[in-house]
């Protein structure tokens, strides 16, 4: 891709208006309408052109506004109306399909697409496009879709309680990219919101650094770093000269243990491993270590990589066998954790 061409994203949301979302028609309205503003806000200040799609689904599936500028989109107020069953499997086979239609010329296209669902799939049956009547047929042509979308393609669902969550992984939507969301209130509406777009925020981040799509868009952690995802986000590896890998062998102070291991302490040039779930600051850089090469990769693309935004965020060490995560230290007194390693840049 030549340097002047653009960052353009297709986000769509494909949206549950079952009956039982009834109670919550004006609340789904207000959340899909302050998305679609944090969407024109965000593509102002990161220069990505945002084009949005929203489908709508009960008993059958309705494509309302499709592939529109986000800074020019109406109000979902005269478009979303509930009532019927839960086409669930039609609308993700259709919003994919569809969209897969999306011309992709001239520019680094991406697609990300939320479907947000208060129940489980009993009507794609129904449906007069859908490619099958058994729900097992269906279900397993959704999973085959997702298997075989290109690299540039994220499909996300939000879900109201375990038994969808295990319903969407059979379907084959990647464990990451599926969030519980509380179904029985405004609230949880609200907060289903927020999930989206903070998920929504750490893609568009990614997207800066040449991240295409992701497989863990709700998540912030460190299974979301395999060798793709470093290759995707341009990171290389630091001169094995620049940092040294020190075992810690017991609970010390930073400073304490740097001085003891006959090294200066400098601030912000230590860096802890990550070992229980913390918040981490915006300024913080991060560092992944391949643990079978003891390559460390750092830089601003890191953040990206982990699904960390440019504010604070919490971020959990999930187990990852390939990589480890290192934390850059500001303080003197940051208590380092036995059977781990300390990372010193020490040029």
């Amino acid at each position: 891709m030549s340097g002047n061409q653009n960052y353009i994203n297709h986000v769509a949301l494909v949206l549950d208006a079952s009956s039982s979302m009834s109670h919550l028609s004006r609340k789904v309205v207000e959340v899909a309408d302050q998305q679609i503003a944090y969407l024109a806000r965000r593509s102002k200040e990161l220069d990505q052109e945002t084009r949005a799609t929203v489908y709508i689904f009960a008993d059958t599936v309705e494509c309302v506004l499709y592939d529109k500028d986000v800074l020019r989109m109406p109000s979902l107020k005269q478009l979303y109306r509930a009532g019927g069953m839960t086409a669930l499997l039609a609308a993700t086979l259709k919003s994919q399909q569809e969209l897969a239609q999306t011309a992709q010329l001239y520019g680094d296209h991406s697609f990300l697409t939320f479907v947000l669902t208060d129940g489980q799939e009993n009507a794609s049956h129904r449906c007069l496009d859908a490619p099958a009547k058994d729900p097992r047929e269906l279900a397993q042509a959704v999973s085959k879709m997702i298997a075989t979308q290109d690299d540039n393609w994220t499909l996300a669902v939000l879900v109201p309680d375990q038994m969808g969550k295990r319903e969407a992984m059979q379907c084959g939507f990647p464990k990451d990219n599926i969030a519980i969301w509380d179904a029985t209130s405004t609230q949880g509406l609200e907060e289903a919101g927020h999930v989206i777009q903070q998920a929504t925020e750490n893609f568009m981040i990614g997207r800066t650094h040449g991240i295409r799509g992701s497989r863990a868009v709700f998540s912030t952690g460190t299974e979301t770093v395999n060798k793709h995802t470093i290759k995707a986000a341009g990171l290389t590896p630091a001169d094995t000269s620049e940092y040294q890998l020190i075992p810690v062998t017991r609970e010390a102070a930073i400073r304490d243990w740097v001085t003891e291991s006959g090294h200066t302490y400098r601030t912000g040039r230590a860096f802890y491993q990550l070992s229980k779930s913390e918040k981490i600051q915006a300024r913080k850089q991060i560092a992944v270590l391949e643990k079978k090469t003891d390559r460390i990769y750092t830089g601003p693309q890191a953040r990206s990589l982990l699904g960390l935004p440019d504010n604070e965020a919490r971020i959990k060490p999930d187990h990852n066998d390939d990589y480890t995560i290192f934390i850059q230290s500001t303080s003197v007194n940051r208590k380092l954790q036995p059977h781990t390693q300390l990372l010193l840049l020490i040029n």
